[in-house]
């Protein structure tokens, strides 16, 4: 993976990673793939706080280019719309937030 942009973005409380990954004879990465590797690229960032965003692949070439975001705090992932949180509840490490169980469902 190669990083092309890093910015860190102090109001927002995050870093904000802009990536490009070559990946010869592979499939396309998947998010959990991309969130262990910008782990791995950020000591002491919690995969908890990682959000991947705008991943795309060029048809016809081994190319993945996107977008990674590492919160400094549960509060500061405020910002990201509810669509994003629950793309990534999946793949993070405690299945749910203490509270949000008792407010899924019945609806139905």
């Amino acid at each position: 993976m190669q990083i092309k942009e890093r910015k860190e973005n102090k109001i927002l409380n995050r870093v904000e990673i802009s990536f490009s990954w070559k990946h010869d004879k592979k499939s396309t990465p998947s998010r959990t793939e991309v969130m262990d590797l910008v782990q791995t690229l950020e000591p002491g960032s919690d995969r908890d706080l990682i959000v991947v965003k705008n991943c795309s692949t060029r048809f016809g070439q081994p190319l993945t280019t996107g977008l990674a975001f590492i919160y400094g705090s549960k509060e500061a992932m405020a910002v990201e719309p509810g669509y994003i949180h629950k793309r990534h509840e999946s793949l993070r490490s405690s299945s749910s937030p203490a509270g949000e169980e008792s407010s899924e469902g019945g609806d139905e």
